[in-house]
């Protein structure tokens, strides 16, 4: 099983397009996202992700590059998996309810709840309007461009979004987590995770196959 310590940081007052800039002054390592879990879908894009924490908010960073990008979804809690998608899963709380994060390409996401694949709940609109997002190819959404492309997004993820929970502070917690980048609806079709899954068929609602995220007191 993977595992990661997430760094504590200060980010008062700092907006989300200065999020990688902050964590290149933290010094926080990019971690890869590079698992072939199914070897009907070999196709690796390079990606890649760094995660620190302030206490009451996370600061997630992802780096892409693919063979073609697309940004179809045009709201949030829409079919972002089916774009250009990276996503991070966890049971943040530790009473097995897990989330999905999902973000695609141009920082439109999902965010689901519950304890198993079926029922999620999604979250509530105001919850995601408090999720800052910062996007290198635009917020607008655009159906897909063929050659190679590199793009990033950086998200403040507020504790609130977990909003099944009150979890008030990251610090000092073991979270079950797991990181992943698809695109269903890709020329390419692709489905990669941080640590590795042992199913049959692409499913990321696996908590079974977290790695485990450290977060510093």
């Amino acid at each position: 099983m993977n595992e990661l310590k997430v760094k504590k940081v200060s980010a008062a007052s700092v907006p989300p397009e200065a999020i990688p800039a902050l964590l290149d002054e933290e010094k926080v390592d990019f971690t890869p996202v590079s698992v072939v879990n199914w070897a009907k879908y070999p196709y690796r894009p390079s990606v890649q992700f760094r995660l620190a924490h302030t206490g009451d908010s996370l600061l997630l960073h992802f780096k892409v590059r693919e063979a073609s990008v697309r940004a179809v979804a045009a709201a949030d809690n829409g079919r972002v998996w089916e774009d250009s998608c990276v996503e991070f899963f966890s049971i943040p709380a530790g009473d097995g309810v897990y989330y999905n994060l999902e973000c695609n390409c141009a920082g439109t996401l999902l965010v689901g709840g519950g304890a198993g694949r079926k029922d999620r709940q999604h979250a509530p609109q105001e919850v995601l309007d408090r999720v800052q997002r910062w996007a290198s190819l635009g917020r607008q959404p655009f159906e897909e461009r063929q050659g190679d492309c590199a793009w990033e997004v950086a998200l403040m993820i507020p504790a609130s979004t977990f909003f099944l929970h009150d979890l008030g502070s990251f610090s000092g917690r073991d979270v079950p987590a797991n990181f992943y980048k698809c695109g269903d609806l890709l020329q390419t079709p692709h489905f990669l995770s941080w640590n590795p899954i042992a199913l049959d068929k692409p499913n990321f609602h696996c908590p079974q196959y977290f790695g485990l995220l450290h977060f510093e007191p």
